[in-house]
């Protein structure tokens, strides 16, 4: 069985990250809260929250780790060709909760969402106490995909994106990147493997060597900068 935390327990009762399982991989710990306190914990510490609505909170830290150099962004000849033909522009941190419940919409293939309620509840509050961010890809005005997750030291943790039409979830990991690898971050973590992330520059890291790399990066102050920004890929 796996260890439970109830729910009044410190924000840093988890398990050791090592101790996750190997079936389901990453499976860490079960119950807690989604308080500011216990997620950015969780974060420092490599762990994420996932799980459906009937389940209880599952605490996650899989082994390999699928992360993304914010400067090694791979961007196709053929997104590039979209980008100079388009003039995307791309917005952090304007519009949180439209982000996070356009990634919750049901999708072609998919039952249910991951992101319930109580999640969407948790994030925006997060990112009311700036941890939490958020970036929109627009072309002639009209946003067509976004990704929100969060910040803690100089580490990047995505959670969720979506696209409504061609490149938009891309447009909008590109234009996050980019604002990332500028202002100092060192990692984006995209938690499990994707053959699209990882046409877009993604790789695999141990739990280790990841873990190794937030007790330096999650340390490290953030940079100060305004998250509130629009800018124009093409620059």
């Amino acid at each position: 069985m796996i260890p439970w935390i109830p729910p009044d327990a410190p924000p840093d009762a988890f398990p050791p990250a090592e101790a996750a399982q190997f079936d389901p991989n990453g499976l860490l710990a079960a119950g807690g809260d989604l308080s500011p306190e216990r997620l950015v914990e969780a974060y420092r510490r490599g762990i994420f929250p996932w799980y459906s609505g009937n389940q209880p909170i599952l605490w996650w830290c899989p082994d390999p780790r699928t992360v993304l150099r914010p400067e090694a962004f791979h961007a196709s000849r053929r997104l590039r060709r979209f980008i100079r033909s388009r003039r995307p522009r791309v917005r952090l941190d304007h519009d949180f909760r439209g982000v996070i419940r356009a990634c919750a919409e049901d999708r072609p293939g998919q039952s249910g969402t991951w992101i319930t309620p109580a999640m969407r509840q948790a994030y925006e509050r997060l990112f009311r106490l700036g941890v939490a961010h958020c970036a929109e890809a627009l072309v002639d005005g009209k946003v067509i995909g976004g990704v929100y997750g969060v910040a803690v030291g100089r580490v990047f943790f995505g959670e969720s994106m979506y696209t409504h039409e061609q490149n938009g979830s891309k447009l909008a990991l590109y234009g996050l990147c980019a604002w990332l690898a500028a202002a100092g971050w060192r990692l984006l973590d995209c938690q499990v493997e994707s053959p699209h992330l990882f046409t877009l520059g993604a790789e695999t890291w141990s739990r280790e060597r990841f873990l190794g790399a937030l007790e330096t990066w999650c340390a490290q102050a953030t940079a100060d900068v305004e998250w509130v920004t629009e800018f124009d890929l093409l620059g």
